[in-house]
């Protein structure tokens, strides 16, 4: 069996727009990989730690932070 992960990360404007606007996204995203023959199988949440950036001498340094992704997982 054979397995590809695409992100997913859905845009929505909160003055505009409802979460029906997100499943839409996500709806056309499986529809896209359905279509060239690949099964949706999950929505996966991945967190991975982003490393601290020291910056030039101290400055402009950006402290390490946990960073939270979706992927959608597919199948053939």
């Amino acid at each position: 069996m054979e397995y590809k992960v695409v992100p997913f990360t859905a845009t929505l404007d909160q003055k505009k727009e409802t979460t029906a606007v997100v499943a839409e996204q996500l709806g056309k995203l499986i529809e896209h990989y359905s279509s060239q023959g690949w099964k949706y199988i999950r929505l996966e949440g991945v967190s991975t730690y982003v490393q601290p950036d020291p910056g030039c001498f101290g400055l402009g340094a950006k402290p390490g932070y946990i960073a939270s992704y979706q992927m959608v997982v597919f199948s053939k």
